[in-house]
């Protein structure tokens, strides 16, 4: 290919890169705002239903973080990312725990801050290609950058999966405990963030030896951070 054929294929690919940058920056900034109409992962959830056939309702209640019971803030920290507050995205303590358990042959375990999960549950889709992993990186430094601390934890709240086809606190609140999130208390909170490692294999209603142990262990996690006065850190 000529040289000018190179040129104007960087031209174009620097354009592309460009509109991308300012486009996910004014996306990013206008949902610091606006309540997300959906997330990457439940339209991905719900294209699957569409997919195989399946007539479960997406379930999906947008609140807004004054009318979430503290409790849920609280446990969701406790159980994945206690470090929240003092974090700018991510956990790099975690990550150097997580490389030395590797080594050591324990089981392979994630290390994602909440920033990052936000980040790939509203805007990205699941896998683990280097490309994936760039995106996840470059929204979680946005999410960092234009968005406090509060409104990170109160999108993830809402768009975090409780269980299947269900999402956000006040529809798992609603589904599983039959009351709002607002009154979820702090055993049913810890209850709900223990089932966050995998929300299809574990259940809130029914659940297992395992998500009871770990629901104990999130409580005392809740207990030991300070109590709902840790989210005065945020």
């Amino acid at each position: 290919m000529k040289p000018r054929g190179w040129i104007s294929i960087g031209r174009v690919l620097w354009k592309a890169l460009w509109l991308f940058g300012v486009g996910s920056l004014l996306l990013v900034l206008l949902l610091r705002w606006l309540p997300p109409p959906t997330s990457s992962v439940i339209a991905q959830n719900w294209l699957k239903t569409l997919w195989t056939d399946k007539s479960t309702a997406i379930r999906y209640m947008w609140t807004p973080y004054a009318r979430i019971s503290p409790q849920a803030a609280l446990a969701v920290m406790a159980g994945e990312d206690q470090r929240f507050p003092d974090h700018y995205g991510f956990d790099f303590i975690e990550i150097q725990n997580v490389l030395e358990d590797q080594e050591e042959g324990k089981p392979l375990r994630g290390a994602s801050t909440l920033s990052q999960q936000v980040a790939k549950n509203l805007f990205l889709w699941s896998g683990r290609s280097f490309i994936r992993k760039g995106l996840e990186v470059w929204f979680t430094l946005l999410l960092e950058l234009l968005w406090p601390k509060e409104r990170i934890l109160e999108v993830y709240l809402n768009i975090a999966e409780f269980g299947d086809s269900t999402f956000g606190v006040e529809a798992a609140s609603r589904r599983f405990f039959n009351q709002p999130a607002a009154r979820l208390t702090g055993d049913q909170a810890a209850r709900l963030a223990a089932v966050l490692p995998n929300p299809v294999r574990y259940r809130v209603d029914k659940p297992s030896a395992y998500i009871l142990k770990r629901q104990r262990w999130i409580e005392q996690q809740m207990a030991q951070l300070g109590g709902v006065t840790y989210l005065d850190k945020l």
